[in-house]
């Protein structure tokens, strides 16, 4: 058909509509993974990797009220706009694109309001949430310039005929996937304040106290107080300086100092390694001692 964006054969415009349909899916599990990994990680690290500046903050849009709706994330919805596109360019149909058409210019829509509120509200741009906008307006682009009835006149004709039949089935579909996210958040949520965290936070204050090594090391990599014994949270590193692992947990350190600031000391002590014990283990090469005063400082599992 001349008048049709999937259904004229291979042609680079249905091409670009199945690869805008994937951009949206790609965006969309990232943006779906970084959401879980933003309000339920498993260090206080995690889902953080796209945290660029206070502008370009992937976790601003992960704690948004409307980053997700009874307990579905927001890209879940975008997911499944795009697994529709690119459906619609492998399996062409009139109903099956004139459905894709209406939904395109709703998502459409919906990616401009997310944007604005994105930029105005909250003062910040997701990165993931931004690579779906792209694609969800090009997909947009490709309907409105290629796109089935555009011969039509009136803008009704054009853009509102869905197939009811298709739409049905959207629905039930998606609903149901939707149900399986809400329950997958919940336990999520439940694991978290009820569960594993509590039972990690008991087994932690069940540990026997460490006592402080008889000397410690003048060299000391953060300092809040005169004193090392006078910080509520004391680390005491043990690390060579060969040891990439020791590295590893230098740079948890470097953000502990920047989160607990002011309230913890962390002093070296060089502890070198065997060689042929360092080539064999590429694992448990730094012992970490940490010393907290629970009357004084309250940390969030």
């Amino acid at each position: 058909m001349r008048d049709s964006l999937t259904m004229g054969g291979t042609s680079w415009p249905r091409t670009l509509s199945f690869i805008s349909g994937l951009g949206m899916i790609a965006a969309s599990i990232l943006t779906i993974k970084h959401f879980f990994d933003a309000n339920y990680p498993a260090s206080i690290w995690e889902g953080s990797f796209c945290d660029i500046s206070a502008f370009f903050n992937c976790d601003s849009s992960a704690f948004a009220l409307i980053s997700e709706i009874h307990g579905v994330p927001l890209g879940y919805f975008g997911l499944f706009v795009g697994a529709l596109v690119s459906l619609g360019a492998v399996f062409s149909s009139a109903s099956f694109e004139r459905t894709n058409k209406t939904i395109a210019l709703f998502n459409g829509l919906g990616v401009v309001g997310l944007f604005l509120y994105s930029v105005l509200y909250i003062k910040s741009l997701c990165l993931l949430c931004a690579g779906y906008y792209v694609f969800a307006l090009a997909s947009f682009g490709l309907f409105w310039r290629y796109g089935i009835d555009n011969g039509k006149q009136g803008f009704i004709s054009k853009w509102f005929n869905p197939s009811p039949k298709h739409l049905a089935t959207y629905g039930v579909v998606m609903l149901a996937g939707a149900y399986g996210f809400a329950r997958y958040h919940d336990a999520k949520k439940d694991a978290l304040t009820g569960g594993t965290a509590a039972r990690i936070v008991e087994q932690y204050y069940g540990l026997p106290e460490v006592p402080t090594p008889s000397v410690i090391s003048p060299y000391w990599a953060v300092r809040s107080t005169e004193r090392f014994e006078d910080a509520p949270i004391r680390v005491i590193e043990y690390g060579d300086f060969l040891c990439p692992d020791c590295v590893y947990l230098y740079d948890q350190l470097v953000q502990l100092k920047q989160e607990f600031e002011g309230k913890i000391n962390v002093a070296f002590q060089f502890f070198p390694l065997d060689a042929r014990e360092g080539q064999a283990s590429g694992g448990l090469r730094s012992l970490l001692y940490i010393g907290l005063r629970s009357e004084q400082v309250h940390a969030d599992p």
